[in-house]
């Protein structure tokens, strides 16, 4: 079921009806087996991959929090390690690595026949994968005491609204939420479906009506420098939404049932520099990697090259989760090389600049360097984005070699009229957001006006919807 579908809104109205009834318990035991629907609508036959990782993560913790010696708490943990990066690295890793060893030896003249795994990616799984390493790592460092409630433990895994594409959840922050009583306000509720309604916007509006244009491009080995740069903005804009845009209606479902996700996205691509971008960008992974990859490493503890050296090995992990190809570690690299280079330059300096107000001077200039920055993130697009090594090597050397000309005639699907046009109200609801520092910018408005800003929203996704919705993009992960 895709958030994008009216099958899962037909879903989630009988889910929202039976939870407004039930009582707090009852309402946890139907959310569990309405998240297991979710995900077997998906694939029936990876509720077993999900319900095996999250019993031997609940019984690791349970036990890791009655044991205090040292050396067993530490194997305790290494058999959640095993066990979810097992699955991992099985599933979503092995043909990747089976088919390089193939490559390399034929390279270096030992041949080997190519073996197909035919193994299936389980959709979510880098997700749910990392949320419940995060459950056992934080008992391990006593920063969290078990779940007692298997079934509660169970949700926290399978919660459906960000099961599939995060935001990656802290079980200090919504284990606590399951298991109080909660309550449905009429004030929650309108803030979650104008969540969903900028979501809806973000994906069916804007990422699936300009997904074909970057398609044709990145498909075309006789693209022009000019397309390429063209498609590759397009594509920054169609990851956004289509990222930010599920983590949206995420967030706006679970605050309809009293949840409170975390934000995962803010406004990324006013950022001015790496470590101020990946403050803003996929923030429940970005914070996850510092905190249980960075720090791990020793973070910043040994000195400026052992700094670098942890801030290399977090990015280029980062970009392999991403998914099982090099193009996704060349990627991780880029940002890794950024990261090292703004902090040799400038030092450790705070990362978001959202809320804060600049004079003219300093506001120009800010414009003229977040303009620069994001043509530095639409290269690591263009890595992310490429279907091969030597397609990134193609792509690179024209626009190295760009005729300024080729702009005046691009051969490439143009942008529909709604999709600019939602693309524009966008840009305007991101200023605002930054500008406050609120997502909530509008609540203060008079009626007439959040009146004419829900009409205006409602009208966009009525008439601009794309009629051929996709799969978002982080499926894939």
């Amino acid at each position: 079921m895709l958030f994008s579908q009216l099958q899962f809104w037909v879903f989630f109205a009988g889910v929202f009806a039976l939870y407004a009834v039930l009582p707090h318990r009852a309402q946890n035991r139907m959310l569990l087996v309405a998240s297991y629907i979710f995900y077997g609508a998906w694939d029936w036959r990876f509720l077993g991959l999900i319900a095996f990782s999250t019993l031997v993560d609940y019984l690791v913790g349970a036990r890791m929090g009655a044991e205090n010696d040292p050396r067993r708490r530490k194997l305790l943990l290494s058999v959640s390690l095993l066990t979810n990066l097992g699955l991992l690295g099985v599933f979503k890793y092995l043909g990747f690595f089976v088919d390089s060893f193939v490559a390399l030896s034929n390279a270096v003249g030992l041949p080997a026949d190519p073996v197909v795994l035919g193994i299936v990616l389980p959709v979510g799984i880098s997700f749910y994968t990392f949320q419940t390493l995060s459950y056992t790592i934080d008992i391990y460092r006593r920063d969290l005491k078990p779940c007692r409630d298997f079934l509660d433990f169970a949700l926290f895994v399978a919660f459906f609204p960000q099961l599939v594409a995060g935001p990656i959840e802290r079980a200090r922050n919504l284990l606590p939420e399951i298991a109080q009583p909660r309550q449905l306000h009429w004030d929650a509720i309108g803030r979650g479906a104008v969540l969903c309604l900028v979501g809806l916007i973000k994906k069916i509006v804007i990422a699936d009506a300009i997904s074909p244009g970057v398609d044709a491009v990145y498909g075309n080995p006789n693209a022009t420098g000019a397309e390429i740069i063209v498609a590759t903005w397009l594509f920054a804009i169609q990851i956004y939404c289509d990222f930010s845009g599920y983590t949206d209606i995420a967030r706006g479902v679970a605050k309809m049932l009293g949840f409170g996700l975390m934000r995962n996205f803010a406004q990324p691509y006013f950022a001015t520099n790496p470590q101020e971008f990946w403050h803003r960008w996929h923030i429940s992974l970005s914070t996850w990697l510092r905190d249980y990859l960075y720090i791990s490493l020793g973070g910043n503890r040994g000195g400026r090259w052992h700094t670098y050296r942890n801030l290399m090995l977090t990015m280029v992990l980062g970009g392999f989760w991403h998914g099982a190809a090099w193009n996704f570690v060349l990627w991780g690299f880029y940002q890794g090389m950024l990261l090292s280079l703004h902090r040799a330059l400038t030092g450790r300096r705070k990362g978001s600049k959202e809320g804060r107000r600049h004079g003219l001077g300093e506001l120009l200039l800010r414009i003229a360097t977040v303009a620069l920055f994001f043509q530095v993130v639409c290269y690591g697009w263009l890595l992310f984005r490429a279907q091969s090594f030597e397609q990134i090597v193609t792509f690179t050397g024209r626009i190295l070699t760009l005729n300024p000309a080729d702009f005046g005639a691009l051969a490439m699907p143009s942008v529909p009229v709604p999709a600019l046009a939602g693309m524009l109200a966008l840009l305007a609801w991101d200023l605002g957001t930054e500008a406050r520092g609120n997502v909530r910018f509008y609540a203060t408005w008079p009626l007439p006006f959040r009146a004419a800003l829900y009409a205006v929203a409602i009208y966009l996704l009525a008439f601009g919807a794309t009629t051929t919705p996709s799969a978002f993009i982080y499926f894939q992960f």
